[in-house]
């Protein structure tokens, strides 16, 4: 018995950094508002996935004069969005 929880407190452990990856969901569903968020990836001129604070992770469009081929990984960057689309950003 002292085995079986030792070895399933093990598995646990081992699948806890798996676990804790970001959860992806559509940039629809984000509010509209001002958030600061972390580029994880630049897909190109138009696309970024970025990690938000809360632990969310999604890929939001540039509309309008917004260019995201400026942004780099890990940068930290203020977004506005509306309706799931990004008009203007400011990289802090």
């Amino acid at each position: 018995m002292r085995t079986a929880l030792i070895s399933g407190l093990f598995s646990v452990l081992a699948l806890a950094p798996s676990l804790a990856l970001a959860t992806t969901i559509d940039a629809s569903l984000v509010p509209d508002g001002t958030y600061v968020v972390k580029v994880e990836k630049v897909q190109d001129n138009k696309h970024a996935t970025v990690l938000m604070d809360n632990g969310v992770e999604t890929t939001l469009t540039a509309i309008g004069g917004a260019d995201f081929s400026k942004l780099k990984e890990n940068v930290r960057v203020k977004v506005s969005v509306i309706k799931g689309k990004v008009p203007v950003f400011a990289i802090q």
